[in-house]
C-alpha cells in the first residue's frame, strides 16, 4: 500500500477535529416537493489529514463540499446537524464571518479548471488578488508569493506563466494554476472536488503526487472527493463511503479497502477492473438496479433494493443506523447485516464467458499520414505563414475480426484523429486504409456506399451530446436503420429497433422515451445500439465510459463484450485508462505525437521489456489494492506540439532512459520499430542488454 498522504504531527486521539460534520442533512426546495440530498451525514477531518469522500454520481458528495463553503445556491438549505471548522459552527456564522474564512482558511478546487478562472484576466492578477484581498498584502508582497507558489506547483518558466492569459495554457496547467491559487493564503483545509477527472492519467499522477507534496509543505489538510477509488488509495489517510445521500461506510483507508463491511463498498470493487479480473474467467460485476431518486427512496437502507444480502422484513423495517466495527476503532457501517455476512465468500453471481475466437484480419493501415496546413499567425484571421500539423506518421496496424484493439496514450497524441479517418470524417494525407480488400482512407463519408458506412460505426464519449433531445429512443434507432436501408417497410425496421434494444438490455419500453428521461449509462446503451444497428464490422468505441459511474463503467463494458462475442465484431477501444485496456483488450497499440511507439498483446505491453512511454503509462494508473506496488515515475513535462515536434525520436524530450543511449541518436534519429519477438514491436534505441534490464512497474504482494 502507497504510505499515507499526511501524517499527524501528534496523536489523532489528543487533536481536536479540523473539520467535523455532525448528522448533516442538507435539502433542495422546489415547488412541487422538498428533496433530500444528504441526510444525518457525519465526517471528521483530523489536522494534516486526507479524507477521502467516494460514491457514484448524485450520492451527494459535492453536496456536502459546497455545505461546507456554505454555497448551497438559493434552493439549497441546511436542514439540521451542524458543520464545524475550527471549533466554529459554519452553519450559524455570518456572512462577514463567511468571507474571511472562504478562500483564506477553506479553499476549494473544482473540477472544472476554467469554472473557477477569469479568461480576460492574467494569470498573475488572479493569483495576487487573494492574499491582497484575504490578508492585505503590498501587490509587491502578492507578486512575489504568486511566483513562489507557481514554482511550487512545477510549472516551467514561473515568470511566463503569470503573465499569461488561461486559454494560452494546458488542461494540465490550468488545473495546476487552480490549485495555486487555492494555496495562496495557505488554507487549512484544501477541498478538492473531482480535480483530476478531465485530466490525462499522466497529467493526474504529476498533479496527484503534487497535491501530495504541498499538502505536506503547507500543512494542508483535504477532503478529495472521487470517483475513483485508486486515486482515493494513492491520495488519503481515511475514505467515507456515500450512497444516496447518507455515509454508508467509513474508516482508515486499509480497514475499509481489506476488510470492508458494506456490500456497496463490495459492490464498487467488483465492479472495477482490479489486477487478476479477466474478461472471460473473472468478469466484472455491475451494481444491479439503478440509484434512487432523491424522493423516491426504499424504506430501511437505501442499498437495499441492490443488495445480494437484502433480507425482507429486517433491511427494510427501519432506518439504519452507523455500527461500530468492533476489532476497528474508526471503522463504521450502515449494515445491520454486517456481522453475519461472510466477506471473503467469493461471488455468486459470476458467470464465466467463453472465449471469442479471433478470426481473420478485417482493418489494415499502412503508412497512414493525417498532416493539417495552418497558418502560423491566424490569431484574428490574419494570414501569414502556412505550418504543418503532423498529426498521424506512418500509422501501421491490422486488425482482426472479434479482436479487441486498445488504442492508448495522451491527449494530443493522434488517436481521435486516425479514428476520424477511418470513420471518413477526415481523408488521409497519405497511406492506405483497407476494410475487407477495399481501400477506404482517401473517401470521405459523403462518398462512401451505405454498405461501408453500415461497417464502420462510432461509439462516443459522452453520450449526453450524441442524443437528439427532440427524438424518441426508438425514432433514433429507427432513423439509423433508415440511413443504412435496412428492411422493407417501417414494421420490419420497428421489430428491428426492438430487437436492438434486447442486444443493449434494455426495456422495449424506453422506445418511446426521450433522452432527458434516461441515465448516463441507459444513454450510452442507446448509443451502443445505433452504432450496431446496421450490424457493424468495426465499432471505435472513443472514451465510451470515461463519463461514467465506475458501476455503470462494467456494466457498458461487459455489454459490449457480450454484443462482440455474438456479432464477431471488431472492437477499436480508444482510452487512456490503462486498468479497463488490460481487463477488456486483446491487443495494444501505444500513441505518442502521433507515431505508433510500441504494440503488442496486453500480456507483453503489460510486462517489462517497455518503451519508456509505455512504461510512463503504467506507473501513472491508480489501482485501487493495497497489494500493488509501483514503480513511480511521473513524465516532467507536456507532449510537444505536433506543429513543432522534436528532431529524432518523438518522446525524447521527456524520456528518462535517454542518457543511456549513447551519442545523441534519440536527438537526431528516429528509431527504427523493431520487433521484440512474437508480434511485439517498439520505436526506441535502446538494446536488447538495456531493455531486458528494465524492472515490472506494477508488482502484486503474495496474499
Amino acid at each position: 500500500m502507497t504510505d499515507t498522504a499526511f501524517a499527524p504531527e501528534t496523536p489523532a486521539a489528543q487533536q481536536e477535529p479540523l473539520l467535523e460534520i455532525e448528522r448533516l442533512s442538507i435539502s433542495f426546495f422546489t415547488r412541487l416537493r422538498e428533496i433530500p440530498a444528504v441526510m444525518d451525514f457525519s465526517a471528521k477531518v483530523m489536522p494534516g489529514e486526507a479524507l477521502g469522500l467516494v460514491g457514484e454520481s448524485g450520492c451527494g458528495k459535492s453536496t456536502v463540499a459546497l455545505g461546507v463553503m456554505q454555497d448551497l445556491g438559493v434552493n439549497g438549505r441546511i436542514v439540521g446537524g451542524s458543520i464545524k471548522f475550527c471549533g466554529e459552527d459554519l452553519c450559524t456564522a455570518s456572512l462577514d464571518e463567511l468571507r474571511r474564512i472562504r478562500g483564506r482558511e477553506i479553499a476549494m478546487i473544482y473540477q472544472e479548471p476554467m469554472a473557477s478562472l477569469n479568461p480576460a484576466m492574467r494569470v498573475s492578477q488572479q493569483l495576487m488578488e487573494v492574499p491582497m484581498i484575504h490578508e492585505g498584502i503590498s501587490e509587491k508582497e502578492a507578486y512575489a508569493r504568486a511566483l513562489e507558489v507557481v514554482t511550487d506547483v512545477r510549472l516551467p518558466d514561473p515568470e511566463r506563466i503569470l503573465k499569461s492569459y488561461p486559454h494560452q495554457l494546458s488542461g494540465g496547467q490550468q488545473q495546476r494554476i487552480v490549485i495555486a491559487m487555492a494555496l495562496m493564503s495557505k488554507p487549512k483545509l484544501l477541498i478538492l472536488d473531482e480535480p483530476t477527472t478531465a485530466l490525462d492519467v499522466t497529467v493526474e499522477a504529476a498533479v496527484v503526487k503534487l497535491v501530495k507534496d504541498l499538502g505536506k509543505k503547507y500543512g494542508t489538510s483535504m477532503l478529495f472527493i472521487s470517483h475513483n477509488l485508486g486515486l482515493v488509495l494513492e491520495t488519503c489517510d481515511r475514505i467515507c463511503v456515500m450512497y444516496s445521500g447518507e455515509a454508508v461506510e467509513r474508516g482508515d483507508i486499509g480497514d475499509v479497502f481489506d476488510k470492508m463491511q458494506h456490500p456497496y463498498t463490495q459492490a464498487l470493487f467488483r465492479s472495477i477492473p482490479l489486477p487478476g479480473a479477466d474478461k472471460n474467467a473473472r468478469p466484472l460485476i455491475a451494481i444491479p438496479g439503478n440509484f434512487p431518486l432523491p424522493h423516491e427512496r426504499p424504506p430501511g437502507c437505501n442499498f437495499g433494493p441492490r443488495c445480494d444480502y437484502f433480507v425482507e422484513g429486517r433491511c427494510d423495517a427501519q432506518d439504519i443506523p452507523m455500527y461500530q466495527v468492533d476489532e476497528h476503532e474508526r471503522h463504521e457501517t450502515r449494515c445491520i447485516r454486517y456481522e453475519e455476512i461472510d466477506w471473503a465468500a467469493p461471488p455468486e453471481a459470476v458467470v464465466k464467458k467463453e472465449k471469442g475466437q479471433i478470426g481473420d484480419v478485417v482493418l489494415r493501415m499502412e503508412n497512414l499520414k493525417k498532416y493539417y496546413e495552418v497558418a502560423a499567425s491566424s490569431l484574428f484571421g490574419r494570414g501569414g505563414e502556412t505550418k504543418v500539423v503532423k498529426a498521424n506518421e506512418n500509422i501501421s496496424f491490422e486488425a482482426h475480426e472479434s479482436e479487441t484493439l486498445a488504442i492508448v496514450g495522451e491527449s494530443g497524441c493522434g488517436k481521435s484523429t486516425f479514428a476520424k479517418v477511418l470513420m471518413g470524417l477526415e481523408v488521409a494525407t497519405d497511406g492506405h486504409i483497407i476494410l475487407d480488400n477495399r481501400e477506404i482512407g482517401d473517401t470521405p463519408i459523403e462518398k462512401r456506399d451505405t454498405r461501408t458506412i453500415a461497417d464502420v460505426q462510432m461509439v462516443f464519449q459522452n453520450p449526453f451530446d450524441t442524443l437528439n433531445p427532440s427524438m424518441s429512443v426508438g425514432r433514433q434507432i429507427i432513423r439509423a436503420l433508415e440511413i443504412f436501408g435496412y428492411g422493407k417497410n417501417d414494421g420490419e425496421r420497428r421489430e428491428r429497433m426492438l430487437t436492438l434494444l434486447d442486444l443493449v438490455k434494455l426495456p422495449r419500453a424506453f422506445a418511446e422515451r426521450m433522452p432527458r428521461q434516461l441515465s448516463g449509462g441507459q444513454k450510452q446503451r442507446v448509443g451502443i445500439a445505433r452504432a450496431f444497428a446496421g450490424d457493424a464490422r468495426i465499432v471505435v468505441a472513443d472514451e465510451p465510459v470515461s463519463a461514467l459511474d465506475v458501476s455503470v463503467q462494467a456494466a457498458v463494458t461487459d455489454l459490449l463484450m457480450d454484443i462482440q462475442r455474438e456479432q464477431k465484431t471488431t472492437l477499436l477501444f480508444i482510452s487512456h485508462d490503462l486498468s479497463i485496456v488490460r481487463y477488456l483488450s486483446d491487443r495494444i497499440v501505444v500513441m505518442y505525437l502521433g507515431h505508433i511507439v510500441e504494440t503488442g498483446t496486453t500480456e507483453q505491453i503489460f510486462a517489462p521489456p517497455y518503451h519508456p512511454y509505455t512504461e510512463a503509462l503504467l506507473s501513472a494508473v491508480p489501482i485501487a489494492d493495497t497489494r500493488v506496488q509501483k514503480k513511480e515515475i511521473v513524465l516532467e513535462g507536456e507532449i510537444p506540439s505536433a506543429m513543432n515536434p522534436p528532431p529524432g525520436c518523438p518522446f525524447q524530450t521527456r524520456c528518462r532512459w535517454k542518457s543511456q543511449v549513447p551519442g545523441n541518436k534519440c536527438e537526431t534519429e528516429l528509431p527504427p520499430y523493431r520487433d521484440l519477438g512474437d508480434g511485439h514491436r517498439s520505436l526506441c534505441w535502446l538494446d536488447d542488454a538495456q531493455l531486458a534490464s528494465m524492472e515490472p512497474v506494477i508488482k502484486v504482494a503474495a496474499e
